[in-house]
Formats: structure tokens, C-alpha cells, sequence
């Protein structure tokens, strides 16, 4: 279940952590982060991963008009960049 103003702006998202396992601290929790383009997205990915942070999902096309890329910075925490339409 999603709250929010605009699908382009944060929102607040309940649900069940992707990989089955239990809610905790880094599952269950994610911080998304709208940018301006895709290409913003690629070089924040990129940014993410030189910083030490993990893939937890290379930037792509989710479904139509949402791109993104998720990972897990070096503390355990689940973020993404992603760029609606």
C-alpha cells in the first residue's frame, strides 16, 4: 500500500519485504529518491557503488514509465534512485 501526493514525489509505502524474510532494519524499509532523468539515476547507481554500497537491483525499467535502481549502502540500509516517465 502506497500514500502520497505524486508518484514523482516521496511517498510513504507498507508492504511485505521483497525476499520473504522478516521485516527488520534494511528489510521491509526502503528510502526512494526521485531525480530529474535516467541518466541521473545510472550515475547515482554508479555513485552508490564506488561509496561502498551493494547492488540490490541495476537500474532498469521496472514497468512502463518507471526507471530505477536499488542498493543496500554499507550500514544495511535499501535505497533507489528512480525517474517517473
Amino acid at each position: 500500500m502506497f500514500w502520497g501526493i505524486d508518484l514523482g514525489k516521496p511517498f510513504i509505502g507498507v508492504m511485505k519485504p521483497f525476499d520473504g524474510k522478516a521485516a527488520a532494519c534494511g528489510n521491509g524499509t526502503m528510502v526512494a529518491m526521485p531525480v530529474s532523468s535516467r541518466e541521473q539515476v545510472d550515475q547515482m547507481y554508479q555513485l552508490a557503488l564506488r561509496l561502498g554500497s551493494t547492488c540490490e537491483g541495476a537500474p532498469g525499467e521496472r514497468m512502463p514509465g518507471f526507471y530505477a535502481a536499488y542498493f543496500r549502502t554499507p550500514q544495511g540500509y535499501k535505497m533507489n534512485f528512480f525517474k517517473m516517465g
